[in-house]
């Protein structure tokens, strides 16, 4: 079973890499599944701009870029976003890379990792949303970073009880994924 850390701001001085960088350490600590890190900012997809819709392209996609994205998504069982709020809402690099591929995502498993002026809750509660079109599970544990107080000038550091809620979140996930992997 391979989940994948999904990494969602592809801003420069991102609070996400820090935050993405300790969820893969703590995930690494544990041996009931595969954890890989995905950075959207390694794929640099193009804007959704291709006449064929992503559900009906068949995996077959005119940009390379966006192939490469298809083949790290589809190759894993479930998901955690590290994903940041913009302005009460989901990243518009992070969404616009969902929405460039349909069924990589369908049925799998997802979790969140959010960070924000409110921990990021807004965003996760549009993701929820978002994530029940692909018909994707989501698990109810999340882990919400308040940028004020865990980010800084040297890096994010996590309040004492978010690595209990990490590993309540990585449980859930591993859970719900292995009960849906063939």
């Amino acid at each position: 079973m391979k989940i994948g850390i999904v990494i969602g701001s592809v801003r420069e001085g991102r609070n996400g890499k820090g935050i993405g960088d300790w969820v893969v350490a703590r995930a690494a600590e544990r041996s009931d599944a595969e954890f890989v890190t995905i950075d959207l900012k390694e794929f640099d997809l193009p804007l959704m701009s291709s006449a064929t819709l992503p559900a009906m392209a068949d995996r077959k996609y005119e940009s390379a870029n966006v192939t490469r994205w298809s083949e790290a998504i589809d190759g894993c069982d479930g998901f955690v976003f590290v994903t940041p709020e913009y302005n009460h809402g989901v990243p518009g690099a992070l969404k616009n890379a969902v929405d460039s591929l349909g069924p990589e995502w369908t049925g799998k498993t997802i979790g969140f990792v959010s960070y924000g002026a409110d921990g990021g809750i807004r965003s996760v509660e549009q993701w929820r949303q978002i994530a029940a079109n692909f018909q994707m599970l989501d698990v109810r544990a999340q882990v919400s970073i308040s940028v004020f107080a865990e980010c800084g000038a040297d890096g994010f550091t996590p309040a004492e009880r978010r690595p209990r809620e990490l590993a309540t979140l990585l449980d859930q996930l591993v859970s719900l994924t292995r009960r849906l992997t063939p």
